[in-house]
């Protein structure tokens, strides 16, 4: 009997108007991707058509680089991905327009209170038809503290106990009903079984709520989580949490390091490896040539002045001024963060591994943010997703583009038939809510296994 392949899952991150920080500046790029709902509708209904699992929308509560700004830092004025639309208002609109992709935004647990967001993505669940998912972060950028009455930004042991005890909150309200609750009997008169409506009555160290939720059931269950952390309590908490884990690894071995590593946190939660879909980013960058291609990239790097690298990469340097060092010398030590952790000991590990000067991973984490950028073929961008899937190093994908439209609409047209070739990437949706297309399994309400 032939072996079946394994089907990987893709998202589709929309980092409008590009991941590069200077992909707007090509002729080919829409500049005003960030503002304009018509072109987002427009971006997630070709997703869906390429038959994507899910959209992807990251959030700040800030201008990224606000702190800087408010110093009289005016190099900031060349960056892209300043402002941005509220992403939960933008997924209930888009899931208007849509009837089979998942829909996943990103909200703080750090700048939030858990029954609001509960509440918020309960309803995108119920107005999408069960296509809703979290992207559980605990803010990573110093400028958001700022927003909110503080100094300088929690600490990062602190953020993350403080999301354990939010995601506890969050889905303790989203057992609020079970299933059945609601009868609407009108010969009784009776609208629910008070029964099975439950108060939460949770009282923690960060949090005290009563509940019940004002939400019913929704139809998956309750929304997707997804996690984004990589650090080690990003890791343990994305063990005990997430169902889909959005990372950035560059190479093959850090993606299957990883991916072990979470998958065996399961057990500890009374879950198993099969709970989570690990998907690291990919930004492709595609030509019908090998040739071709690295001359798009090449073209894309040539529009980054290099001091707009050099604030890119600030944010990984825990406030250590890399303006004076030498461009062409090493990475200079820098300070942990209280930020990004996983992120910066990546790019530093990538930049001691690789002998690159300052300016070489400025530049690189500029065109990529952290993420792998694959350069090549429509074949040769297959074969290396192929086989981060089969070797163990990730079950899918969360594409990234440099800019919008044109290298998304590439990709869908010329990586997705390939991969459906394969065999490894489906044909059609296998069904109607965003945990059937993950395979994940509903979860059950914990009031009702009583």
């Amino acid at each position: 009997m032939t072996q079946q392949k394994p089907q990987m899952k893709l998202g589709a991150f929309f980092s409008t108007p590009g991941n590069h920080l200077s992909g707007w500046r090509h002729p080919s790029a829409v500049t005003t991707t960030d503002m304009d709902f018509r072109q987002y509708m427009a971006l997630t209904q070709l997703a869906e058509a390429a038959k994507f699992d899910t959209i992807f929308f990251q959030d700040t509560v800030a201008v990224g680089g606000s702190n800087a700004m408010a110093h009289g830092d005016r190099s900031k004025a060349q960056l892209s991905r300043i402002v941005k639309l509220e992403p939960t208002a933008l997924l209930a609109a888009l899931a208007t327009g849509t009837t089979h992709i998942g829909l996943i935004a990103t909200a703080t647990t750090t700048f939030n209170e858990p029954y609001n967001i509960a509440r918020r993505f309960s309803t995108i669940d119920h107005i999408s038809g069960g296509r809703c998912g979290w992207n559980l972060v605990t803010s990573q950028i110093e400028d958001e503290a700022g927003n909110f009455g503080l100094e300088e930004h929690v600490n990062h042991a602190a953020r993350y106990e403080r999301a354990a005890e939010f995601y506890d909150v969050v889905t303790g309200l989203w057992d609020s009903w079970e299933e059945d609750a609601f009868l609407h009997d009108k010969d009784s008169g009776i609208w629910f079984d008070f029964d099975k409506m439950h108060f939460l009555n949770h009282k923690g160290k960060h949090f005290q709520v009563r509940g019940p939720l004002n939400v019913s059931r929704t139809p998956q269950g309750r929304p997707v989580v997804a996690q984004a952390g990589s650090s080690e309590p990003g890791m343990e908490l994305a063990g005990k949490t997430a169902d889909v884990v959005f990372t950035a690894q560059t190479e093959l071995a850090a993606a299957q390091a990883f991916y072990a590593e979470v998958k065996s946190r399961t057990w500890r939660h009374g879950r198993t490896p099969d709970d989570i879909k690990i998907m690291p980013g990919l930004t492709p960058v595609i030509g019908r040539t090998m040739s071709e291609a690295q001359e798009k990239y090449d073209e894309l790097q040539s529009l980054l002045p290099d001091e707009i690298a050099l604030a890119s990469l600030s944010r990984f340097t825990a406030g250590l001024d890399i303006r004076k060092f030498p461009l062409d010398g090493p990475l200079p030590e820098l300070p942990e963060t209280n930020s990004a952790k996983s992120r910066q000991k990546m790019v530093v590990d990538l930049a001691r591994r690789e002998n690159m000067t300052l300016r070489q991973i400025a530049r690189h984490t500029a065109a990529a943010q952290g993420h792998r950028v694959v350069v090549g073929t429509p074949k040769m961008i297959a074969d290396e997703m192929e086989e981060w899937v089969v070797k163990g190093g990730a079950d899918g994908f969360c594409v990234i583009c440099n800019y919008y439209p044109k290298p998304f609409t590439d990709f869908c047209d010329l990586v997705i038939p390939e991969l459906q070739r394969r065999g490894v990437f489906r044909t059609e949706y296998e069904g109607t809510t965003l945990r059937e297309n993950l395979g994940l399994k509903v979860p059950p309400n914990r009031y009702a296994q009583r």
